[in-house]
């Protein structure tokens, strides 16, 4: 459960204007300020002025784009997949995309699909098209745009009213544990709810989820079979009471597209063009729900970085993003790693954790090349405990607020929300401000409310309100209409309810400055409509004070200062990490957190976990070989992806898209059946001296063909394959690009540059290849 947000006080220091320059990239001379990417007019999109102007042209709309970004703007139709890793822009290029669309007249408004995953990136991305000039984009998650389609189509297709939906649904697992007899503590009560809303999202019915959760690898906080027995009770329970759950939202629609035909062409019709954000986190029963808005349409454009996939606790799988392309042959890839948020030194370093990196995700690894000046180094820091650690993180962000880093643009991020409160307590006791992620959306709050209404009826009936007699400028009538809802010219002294209303209030205080100095001329009425705008596309200004965070809720955020805290085995890897998968995502978390730093990065872990304990800890495996002192690294993954755009094809020209991997197991002898150790038996999938089957012809072609790919690329024959692996391919003579990929020596790079030529051999098409053209 979400803890509410708390806001401490900060001894009187009051919020630090935060001025941003556009900067040369790295290793550049300044030039002169232009709006063009190689100038240095590209930046993190969070970076761009508060309100700025609407482009006056479709043209305009491209302009600070780099050279990958505007391809993804200009190509509107067929599929389009974008690769885009940490920090590359990759909602300022979807948002351009559909904004540029829309201005050229390519799209209509109305057409347009954008979706994404929580209420807060949807409202920005609606924010951010409306300051391009292409308001009336739906911008939605799944669950909002699967829910207004079911409330309007339901009593056509089902008839009555949709069943209410619950809130939580913890309580009613409860119940359901309860009819079955089987009794659950708090922390089972909360794992059997997360077993079912996986079980929902992979589309598994009761009667299948022990088998589905064993091959999964899921570990369930009680007997499987009771798992079943109480999802089964719990999916009766609703429908005797008449409700529905989240995950019902979206299987209801499914089920609506899929049997009623002319449901689905009305949806069809009025949605043409898709845009998918964080496509690396879809579950399979999203994806299907895409399909089936989709129909046999391709116009489609996903975003996403398996190297960021972390939610597949969720039933969230990068599959569908990495096998984009052998489902959409004619697809556009976009590969963004012109990174505008860090630095060459942070940037270093989250290059260097995903080197390490093992599995399929890490093939399809984004090397991301930084575009910002050279900052400081990651800091790395040990402590005797959890509590030294939390108060040496206070101590350095107090310096940091005392020199000036507003305290808004500094986060603390952990692994677990237990390590919350030991955090909290010393940000206090240094009178640090803070706030914890995940509160109550800003234009919620009740003071919010209560402002925005009392700065409608100022700009309404102003003229008969003493308070505004003496004001003329607007920032001035907002101080003066808020004075009476609270707001001050200095912040409360101590904490609670009062700082957090007096810190709601100030942040509209700043909003209408900037709406001012970005206007002016702009009334108090004019500032009414901007903030009746952002309360509907819930884009909120900025509340003052450092963030505590997990870093799954950390994911989409930034900050000019990181404080990584806890990074120790135990915890990063989390304990009960325990096959191949679960430590590389445990990686990958641990990537997002590094890649959430503009500027600077600390990291620390504690050798005990109170005062006085054996110091038995020990540093993130992670870390070795990245930080100083800790030895070389432990080798990794070679594959790693530049930037640029590669182009499908209607025809057979393509190099075919790369095939799932499947999970390595023990290598056994294809005629024999005994266990391989040996690397050229293993390729070979036999020992070396049981019987070879291999296409003597198929083989020459192999040869013949390698010589002239050898001498086309100036490097020795054995480095396009092997003798070893053309054995293996001619042996095995695959059929399809699955098949050749299974072939030990036939790696991704490999494959993708020789995949088409081999298939064409081992079927007999002479010729193939011997030109030189790939």
């Amino acid at each position: 459960m979400e803890r509410p947000r708390r806001l401490h006080h900060s001894r009187g220091v009051t919020p630090v204007a935060s001025v941003r320059l556009s900067v040369p990239a790295c290793g550049q001379p300044a030039l002169p300020s232009r709006a063009t990417w190689q100038h240095g007019g590209v930046t993190a999109a969070t970076h761009s002025t508060l309100f700025p102007q609407v482009p006056d042209s479709a043209d305009a709309v491209l302009e600070g784009l780099d050279p990958e970004q505007r391809e993804v703007a200009t190509t509107l139709r067929g599929p389009v997949c974008v690769l885009a890793g940490a920090g590359t822009g990759k909602t300022r290029a979807i948002t351009h995309r559909i904004a540029y669309g829309v201005r050229a007249g390519i799209l209509q408004p109305t057409s347009v699909l954008a979706v994404t995953f929580t209420n807060r990136a949807a409202g920005e991305m609606r924010g951010r098209l409306r300051q391009l000039g292409a308001g009336g984009v739906q911008a939605r998650t799944f669950h909002s745009a699967a829910l207004r389609q079911l409330q309007y189509f339901w009593p056509k297709a089902i008839g009555g009213s949709l069943p209410r939906l619950v809130d939580r649904k913890i309580q009613l697992v409860a119940d359901a544990a309860a009819a079955c007899g089987i009794r659950l503590d708090r922390g089972e009560l909360r794992d059997a709810t997360a077993e079912i809303e996986w079980s929902k999202v992979t589309q598994t019915v009761p009667a299948d989820y022990a088998l589905a959760a064993d091959k999964a690898g899921r570990v369930a906080p009680r007997d499987p079979a009771e798992i079943a027995q109480i999802y089964a009770a719990y999916e009766d329970l609703k429908r005797g009471r008449g409700v529905i759950d989240f995950e019902d939202v979206l299987l209801l629609t499914v089920a609506v597209l899929q049997d009623r035909q002319d449901v689905a062409e009305q949806v069809r019709a009025q949605y043409q063009h898709f845009v998918v954000d964080e496509y690396q986190d879809v579950s399979p029963l999203q994806q299907r729900l895409l399909e089936l808005w989709l129909g046999d349409r391709d116009d489609l454009c996903v975003v996403g970085d398996a190297s960021q996939t972390i939610y597949s606790f969720t039933g969230a799988t990068p599959d569908h993003l990495l096998d984009f392309r052998a489902r959409h042959p004619r697809a556009t890839v976009v590969k963004l790693v012109r990174d505008y948020r860090s630095t060459p030194q942070v940037v270093h370093l989250a290059n260097g954790l995903l080197s390490q990196a093992r599995g399929r995700a890490a093939d399809h690894r984004l090397e991301l090349v930084s575009q910002r000046p050279a900052g400081p180094e990651p800091v790395y820091t040990e402590y005797a405990d959890e509590p030294a650690e939390a108060e040496g993180a206070a101590r350095r962000i107090r310096e940091l607020i005392d020199a000036g880093v507003p305290a808004a643009e500094i986060a603390v991020l952990f692994r677990t929300n237990s390590q919350s409160e030991t955090y909290e307590q010393a940000l206090s006791d240094a009178g640090v401000p803070y706030q914890l992620r995940g509160a109550e959306r800003f234009f919620d709050r009740p003071e919010v409310r209560k402002a925005h209404s009392s700065l409608r009826a100022a700009a309404r009936f102003g003229g008969n309100d003493s308070l505004l007699d003496d004001v003329v400028d607007l920032p001035s009538q907002v101080r003066a209409v808020l004075s009476g809802e609270g707001w001050t010219s200095e912040p409360p002294a101590g904490s609670g309810a009062v700082r957090e209303r007096w810190e709601s209030l100030a942040a509209l205080v700043g909003l209408a400055q900037d709406f001012a100095a970005a206007r002016p001329g702009a009334t108090l009425g004019d500032l009414v409509a901007e903030l009746d705008e952002r309360a509907g596309a819930q884009h909120a200004p900025t509340v003052q004070g450092v963030t505590l965070a997990s870093l799954h809720s950390a994911k989409g955020l930034e900050w000019d200062v990181v404080f990584l805290v806890g990074v120790a085995e135990g915890m990063m890897p989390i304990t009960y990490a325990k096959t191949d998968e679960q430590i590389e995502e445990e990686r990958r978390l641990l990537y997002v957190g590094v890649t959430r730093a503009r500027e600077r990065l600390h990291l620390s872990w504690a050798l005990a976990r109170s005062p006085g304990g054996r110091p038995s800890r020990r540093p993130s495996r992670f870390l070795k070989g990245l930080r100083p002192g800790s030895g070389p690294t432990g080798g990794g993954a070679t594959a790693g992806g530049s930037g640029g755009v590669e182009r499908g094809s209607a025809g057979g020209g393509a190099a075919p898209a790369a095939p799932r991997r499947s999970r390595r197991t023990p290598a056994r002898c294809r005629v024999c059946g005994r266990t391989l150790t040996e690397a050229g038996e293993m390729k070979l999938m036999r020992c070396e001296d049981c019987p070879s089957d291999m296409d003597e012809g198929v083989y020459e072609r192999l040869r013949e063909w390698r010589a002239v790919q050898a001498e086309l690329s100036g490097q020795p024959a054995f480095c396009v394959f092997t003798d070893k692996t053309l054995m293996a391919i001619a042996e095995s003579v695959p059929e399809d690009q699955h098949e050749l990929a299974r072939i030990p020596g036939v790696g991704m790079r490999k494959f993708h540059r020789y995949g088409a030529d081999v298939l064409a051999i081992c079927a007999g098409r002479e010729g193939v290849g011997l030109d030189g053209d790939d």
